[in-house]
């Protein structure tokens, strides 16, 4: 929602001033300076990236619009299933534990959390470890330095989106330049028209330079940093199951391995001990 309200200021600021300003709105209007800033930018995407990381794309400039950061909900389900697993391993034998995290979707601990079940690369990170845990031979600060270097792996992959968009929108401003020159090869095959059509021309190849810049640092840069911020914030569900399963391995009580990952979430997001608290009295009775 704040994109679409910013594009909003945005545009109404720049069109109402430069309307204010006596300039014609039509002017403005050059459809073919935009298909040919949007077409070069977009084909150069498109010979960039692989297929995936474009459907990926979409997906992530969704995610953007919607602010798809997790929620309270998801915190507490990602901490629920770490506490009943926790739990679990502490007073069930290894064959009980390994019903849950081989056959996840079938598991009553993931199923009491469907956000958590609903994202499968979190779930498989879940299962991952927490098998690592079961087998027992691994050292805490072994699986630690694993989880960090899968982290990085998994945090790239997600940002793929926003640094492809980031290439994209850098060259925004140069293939303006393009359109631009473009218009004014028109505009001196016209040489001979009076100044009314010509001055028309060279402004019309001038739209190509602003849109140019325009689509760089007032529409795609934003939307990009807000993409960023969004899947760096999903990948804090993760981080929250590194630091909880660590803890429990250096010998914390499931309660307090817990606070280790619930305290890696932002202040302002973080749902309270009381909450937490009741979500383990939840999970405790299930």
């Amino acid at each position: 929602m704040n994109i679409v309200i910013g594009l909003i200021i945005t545009f109404g600021c720049i069109i109402g001033s430069f309307m204010a300003m006596g300039g014609h709105i039509q002017a403005l209007m050059q459809p073919f300076e935009l298909v040919i800033i949007g077409g070069a930018g977009l084909g150069g995407f498109v010979m960039a990236n692989h297929f995936k990381v474009i459907k990926d794309t979409i997906k992530a400039i969704g995610e953007g619009f919607r602010y798809a950061v997790p929620t309270e909900r998801q915190y507490l389900d990602v901490l629920a299933v770490l506490y009943s697993l926790m739990r679990d391993l502490r007073t069930k034998s290894r064959n009980e534990i390994e019903a849950h995290i081989d056959n996840p979707q079938e598991s009553a601990i993931f199923q009491a959390a469907p956000t958590v079940l609903k994202n499968a690369s979190l779930t498989n990170f879940i299962c991952d470890y927490v098998r690592l845990v079961v087998i027992g031979n691994a050292r805490s600060h072994e699986i630690e330095a694993l989880m960090d270097e899968e982290l990085n792996t998994i945090l790239y992959e997600r940002l793929k989106p926003y640094h492809s968009l980031t290439t994209m929108a850098d060259a925004f401003p140069a293939i303006g330049i393009v359109a631009a020159v473009l218009g004014v090869i028109k505009a001196m095959a016209a040489i001979n028209e009076p100044p009314e059509v010509l001055g028309h021309l060279i402004g019309a190849a001038l739209v190509g330079t602003f849109l140019g810049i325009l689509l760089s640092y007032s529409v795609f840069a934003p939307m990009n940093a807000q993409i960023k911020v969004v899947r760096t914030k999903q990948h804090r569900l993760f981080v929250i199951v590194k630091q909880t399963l660590i803890a429990y391995m250096n010998g914390s009580v499931p309660q307090v391995a817990l606070e280790y990952g619930r305290k890696t979430i932002a202040e302002t997001e973080r749902p309270s001990i009381d909450a937490l608290e009741q979500e383990m009295m939840g999970a405790a009775a299930a």
